[in-house]
């Protein structure tokens, strides 16, 4: 049998109860003591945690996720686009009108071509946040989330004005022994990021119904997406294709279309003026946008080169000693390439 044990009184009286007892009365005050177990105590103390938990639980379900500093866009909508803009400020070769390009691909974009505002993803070297910085790490990573599940009807804008470059070509897929490459605000300890990666990452992922655009405004820009057909067009509007397919290499999409639009061929240099707005703009930027705006609804890929090509070839007539347009190659114009081949005054060119 359990020994008894004493329980006081809160008037100072000491009694004797049995284990079992709940409850004892004291003979002096008449003040009823309630008496707890171990286990009592344990099973309370049980009962407590357990509701603390439930209630944490609760909270937590009701809190909305952690957010990033500046969340991305969503990669689900039909239209979404990439924009890049790098004037490399404080760089012995810095640019002029870069950013500016970029804010007014933003602005035909929304305003002209139905693009949700918060479907363009803005990187530019004036961004107050780390994850809007073009570096090499942010490109890539956009790049990614542009093409992310991407699917039929999907329209798919890429737009680049900043420094382009060539290197030498180590796997042997280029015709002229050089890879194209873009230049990231960081390349000198990042390095550039070359045709074979912006090909695996922005062409090949495309599904069939989907479609990507791109925009280059840079210097050896040409063919900086590694798709394998070249429209090479004269003065007089005629063109044709050059299959600049690697017989080694896929350099195609998984379905869908890629078209690119470049300011000048691998070998030239681009350039950009104040001529056209009294600003400086690229020139290739500038002459996009003017072209879509003035074509009409539904232009053709064609007509589209065609007042382009235009627009620079007057820009150059208004060359000035004082270096109203600053380029490398006079002859320099714009340049489509694409992931197959079409006739270029037939199909139109939809956004």
């Amino acid at each position: 049998m359990a020994s008894q044990r004493e329980v006081r009184c809160r008037c100072g009286r000491w009694m004797l109860v049995q284990p079992e007892v709940h409850a004892v009365q004291c003979s002096t005050c008449h003040a009823v003591t309630q008496l707890y177990s171990l286990v009592d105590i344990a099973r309370d103390a049980s009962r407590l945690i357990h509701g603390f938990q439930q209630l944490r639980r609760q909270h937590q379900l009701q809190q909305p996720p952690p957010r990033l500093l500046q969340p991305l866009p969503s990669p689900f909508g039909k239209k979404r686009a990439v924009l890049c803009g790098l004037n490399y400020k404080g760089k012995s070769y810095s640019l002029k009108g870069c950013i500016s390009d970029a804010k007014s691909m933003r602005s035909f974009l929304v305003q002209q071509m139905g693009f949700p505002i918060d479907s363009i993803l803005m990187l530019t070297d004036d961004e107050a946040s780390p994850q809007r910085i073009p570096t090499k790490r942010n490109i890539r990573k956009a790049m990614r989330w542009l093409v992310e599940g991407n699917r039929a009807k999907d329209s798919l804008v890429f737009h680049y004005s900043g420094h382009g470059a060539q290197q030498n070509d180590y796997n042997e897929d280029e015709i002229d022994g050089k890879d194209e490459a873009l230049c990231p605000l960081d390349h000198e300890t990042e390095g550039k990021i070359i045709d074979d990666e912006i090909n695996r990452i922005l062409v090949r992922p495309l599904v069939h119904g989907a479609k990507l655009h791109t925009v280059i405004d840079a210097c050896n820009s040409g063919t900086v997406l590694d798709l394998p057909f070249v429209c090479r067009m004269e003065r007089n509007g005629y063109y044709k294709w050059e299959n600049q397919r690697p017989v080694r290499a896929y350099k195609g999409t998984d379905g869908g279309g890629a078209f690119c639009f470049s300011a000048c061929d691998d070998h030239q240099a681009s350039g950009y003026t104040p001529v056209f707005t009294g600003k400086n703009a690229g020139a290739m930027t500038y002459s996009f946008i003017k072209a879509v705006k003035t074509a009409g609804p539904a232009p053709t890929y064609g007509h589209l080169l065609n007042l382009m090509c235009s627009a620079i070839r007057e820009a150059q007539s208004r060359l000035t000693f004082d270096g109203d347009y600053t380029i490398a190659d006079t002859s320099a114009e714009p340049l489509l390439t694409s992931s197959e081949q079409f006739d270029i005054y037939a199909t139109k060119f939809v956004l």
